[in-house]
């Protein structure tokens, strides 16, 4: 059998960011993922990845930390220095950019994979044990972390075992922690789309009727510009959408967008995802923890989601450290209870925003339309106010752990 200190599950970008900060502590990790734990290969002119991260400075400061963000510069970043909103079904609009803020950019949109490819090669070379396509894992759950059974029967231990396999993560099923669940009604349409005019590095969200659409900004290839769009619809019109041509979507596309982007001059294959929040109702039980969507899901209309899961990572990363430095047992329940302290109440707070903005553009009352509306416009004109909102939305708030501050 081999031991380890912590045992990760999941070796998307919060799992994997996770064992990179551990490493770096001198921790002994393992890391346990369904597909192979091999970076793949993005060329800057080859074609565009569909799911894509909005990514705050906080999160960047993390990749800095950990050596990766370089790597993700050299395949493709897109910052973005100007956010407009606008209710679709109104005159109401709001601009936010980063001239108050001591950094260049709100934020910066990223691929996936990109991210994923940076972790992957940083890992190469770390002391992480990596363990790559286990598409079958069992649990023996000792009620202190507990055995990880590979797809050949291998057992691994250790007294921590990380979930980070996600929204419907197995580990966090077998461990038993409940979650509070809630249909948002929506689906996701997510796809990349060649625009004719150039989108300055502006984020643009319309709140439609049907749901909110953001135009993403990308960098342009050759004078061709692009932008990734995530379109949130009802379950019905999301069904009308799928089924038009490419043609049609991209001329239902321009006319909602109200032609800011000028023409949509070509889409590439579109995909959809239903969208549910979770929520786990504590992070840690008996020596395992949770992280990124298999503790918290939320809608994506503020584009929080991976950042959260980042924060959790950093925050974990802090306390553990913190405990092993002071002679104290990292896995120990009031060690986790700190890391739960620190996260729960964050990540309830932005999901609470989430659906009070989803449920606030989301209803055709005439008194609530005045109001939202009325509302941007007022936010528009009260710099302090469009600043603290800025604030908050680059992640840089006083709990952002030391190490990466």
């Amino acid at each position: 059998m081999q031991t380890y200190d912590v045992i990760i599950a999941g070796g998307g970008m919060v799992g994997a960011s996770l064992a990179l900060a551990l490493d770096r502590s001198g921790m002994r990790i393992a890391l346990v993922e369904q597909q192979a734990l091999l970076p793949g290969s993005l060329s800057r002119r080859g074609p565009w990845q569909p799911r894509v991260s909005a990514l705050t400075e906080a999160s960047v400061k993390l990749f800095k930390y950990l050596g990766v963000w370089e790597d993700m510069i050299a395949q493709r970043v897109c910052p973005y220095t100007d956010m407009v909103v606008w209710d679709g079904e109104g005159t109401g609009e709001v601009r936010f950019d980063a001239k108050t803020l001591p950094q260049q950019n709100l934020g910066y949109i990223v691929e996936n994979d990109v991210v994923r490819n940076a972790l992957l090669h940083k890992l190469a070379s770390s002391k992480v044990q990596c363990y790559g396509e286990q598409s079958q894992v069992d649990y023996k759950l000792s009620g202190q972390g507990g055995d990880v059974i590979l797809e050949s029967g291998e057992p691994l231990y250790a007294q921590l075992l990380v979930a980070a396999d996600g929204a419907n993560s197995n580990l966090r099923q077998q461990s038993g922690i409940p979650v509070n669940q809630k249909d948002y009604r929506h689906h996701a349409l997510v796809t990349t789309v060649e625009t004719e005019l150039f989108h300055h590095y502006t984020a643009r969200q319309v709140f439609l009727d049907s749901g909110p659409l953001a135009f993403l900004p990308l960098e342009s290839v050759d004078g061709r510009h692009y932008c990734s769009i995530v379109w949130s619809l009802l379950p019905s019109e999301a069904d009308r959408i799928e089924a038009l041509n490419d043609d049609e979507f991209a001329r239902e596309l321009q006319r909602v967008f109200e032609s800011r982007a000028g023409e949509i001059l070509k889409v590439d294959e579109r995909f959809r995802y239903p969208l549910r929040q979770r929520h786990a109702r504590q992070y840690h039980r008996q020596g395992i923890v949770l992280v990124g969507d298999a503790a918290h899901t939320i809608h994506p209309l503020a584009g929080q989601g991976v950042n959260l899961g980042l924060m959790d990572v950093a925050v974990l990363t802090e306390e553990l450290i913190k405990a092993t430095g002071r002679g104290d047992d990292y896995f120990a329940p009031h060690v986790l209870d700190r890391y739960q302290r620190r996260r729960i109440g964050h990540n309830s707070l932005m999901m609470t925003a989430m659906s009070g903005f989803q449920n606030l553009f989301g209803a055709n009352d005439l008194g609530i339309r005045w109001m939202r509306n009325t509302g941007l416009k007022l936010t528009n004109r009260l710099p302090l106010m469009k600043e603290m909102i800025v604030g908050h939305a680059i992640g840089l708030s006083n709990d952002i752990p030391e190490f990466i501050r």
